[in-house]
């Protein structure tokens, strides 16, 4: 894919969606870690439904180190892995309070240094609460990024690689969302919606899906 479809894309992309953000429901740095963290093989509802009922009791290091893995996992046990999950996140309260006073970190290093965060947490944080131009690959975004062509690969580091250097810059801060966002509802896994999609005739996806049929 050339560069001038890369931008047409993503000018569109834009146009639809001028302000993209995630889906998770925070108001605060370390809200949101928590909640990337625990949404690792959930779905950001059942993330979402789960932090509704303890962030008014617990939102912060602090209080909710103060729970204990016994008295987080009651709040988090409909999530998938909520045990392992419960462990980490009081392991990251732990050290948030004895590292860094309490405060989410602003560094790639320092974030993939606290327990169940790797690179894709690292990214999220860093693009949502802080405003870096980074890229947390998902399977949504390696699904478009390979359906579409815009930056096929064969991992999440060589797609991350790739979108990173065929972006351009002005649209890199929200790429991220924009293409979540494309892959969670429309460029989805079986049976992607490509008679409504508004990038089509630039994809290079050569099995493109019909519209459905009246009635199916």
């Amino acid at each position: 894919m050339n560069s001038e479809k890369r931008r047409e894309i993503f000018n569109r992309l834009r146009q639809a969606n001028p302000t993209p953000t995630t889906e998770l429901e925070y108001t605060t740095p370390f809200e949101l870690l928590i909640a990337v963290l625990l949404s690792a093989q959930a779905t950001d509802v059942s993330v979402n439904k789960a932090m509704r009922k303890l962030y008014p009791v617990a939102n912060t290091p602090a209080k909710i180190y103060k729970l204990g893995v016994d008295g987080l996992i009651p709040y988090i046990q409909t999530i998938g892995l909520f045990r392992t999950k419960a462990k980490n996140v009081i392991e990251t309260c732990r050290i948030l309070l004895e590292q860094h006073g309490g405060e989410v970190p602003q560094t790639r290093e320092e974030l993939e240094a606290l327990p169940g965060v790797g690179r894709k947490t690292a990214n999220v944080v860093l693009n949502t609460a802080f405003g870096h131009a980074t890229i947390a690959v998902d399977t949504h975004i390696f699904r478009v990024s390979n359906r579409t062509g815009i930056a096929p690969g064969k991992d999440v580091d060589e797609v991350e690689r790739k979108l990173m250097k065929f972006i351009a810059p002005e649209f890199l801060q929200d790429a991220h969302h924009w293409l979540i966002l494309h892959g969670r509802y429309t460029c989805i896994a079986r049976k992607p919606q490509c008679w409504n999609c508004l990038i089509a005739d630039l994809c290079e996806f050569r099995q493109k899906t019909p519209l459905p049929e009246k009635g199916v």
